[in-house]
């Protein structure tokens, strides 16, 4: 693969790492996604007493407890209280405004979880699919610290079409929604090996992603799952990528996963 400088002139040939002559699988990608995805559901629980602190009371004809005279089935008292003449009402699921039937349990195991190994998998895949994409800038775009330079950067290297992809807004009603809706297409994702301020340049062009080598997600190699996303290596970030990926795992990736949302 052909190293390139800032300017777009071709500087010489490296060997690839192990992670691009790897077969590609979907399949692991989409799961190891849906698992990343998991780890940034809120946890849901409802209160313990909800429905259940009520005064409703229940007087049957005449005064008598538990009569069952002229009411329905579903205002019945189901249960003695203490009081005697007390019963359930509102308590129960069947009543108006009662307490839910079937709450959400605190206890509920929302994270997908996924084997480390699978996982380191499925960001090599997703390396692997992306490697007819791939272009590898000498470590000066390391030093880049301004978004203009960047965008000239992106530009010498042909790569225009991907700020025209990212500047491309949503229509309809998605633009009328919440702010965290993203309005542009993600494009482009720029790998560095050590953060010299090119991270910060890069993500604020619409559209374009930039992350260091050690926080690589596969949602951030695929968004959504979907492989084959164009990426932009800084060469030391090329060259640390079998060694870097060896130690990265669910768990340990996943609290970046929101850095690219």
């Amino acid at each position: 693969m052909q190293v390139y400088d800032t300017k777009g002139n071709g500087k010489k040939d490296i060997v690839v790492p192990k992670a691009f002559s790897t077969e590609a699988k979907p399949e692991l990608i989409r799961r190891a996604a849906i698992a990343e995805n998991s780890f940034n559901l809120q946890p849901q629980g409802h209160f313990v007493l909800a429905g259940m602190q009520t005064t409703a009371t229940y007087y049957g004809a005449m005064n008598e407890y538990r009569s069952g005279r002229h009411m329905g089935i579903a205002i019945r008292p189901r249960e003695k209280l203490g009081g005697g003449r007390q019963g359930k009402v509102k308590r129960i699921p069947s009543a108006v405004k009662g307490k839910r039937a079937h709450p959400h349990m605190v206890e509920k195991i929302i994270k997908e979880e996924m084997n480390r190994r699978e996982y380191q998998g499925a960001l090599i895949s997703s390396i692997a699919a992306s490697a007819g994409k791939s272009i590898v800038v000498d470590d000066s775009i390391e030093q880049i610290k301004k978004t203009k330079d960047m965008v000239i950067v992106i530009e010498a290297l042909k790569l225009g079409k991907q700020l025209d992809e990212g500047r491309k807004k949503r229509l309809g009603k998605g633009l009328r929604r919440g702010s965290r809706v993203r309005h542009y297409k993600r494009s482009l994702l720029v790998i560095v090996k050590d953060d010299k301020g090119a991270v910060k340049a890069a993500r604020n062009i619409p559209g374009i992603d930039a992350c260091t080598v050690e926080k690589l997600t596969v949602n951030a190699l695929a968004p959504g799952g979907n492989p084959g996303r164009p990426i932009l290596w800084s060469e030391s970030a090329l060259n640390s990528v079998d060694s870097e990926v060896h130690k990265m795992s669910l768990g340990s990736q996943a609290k970046y996963a929101e850095e690219l949302r």
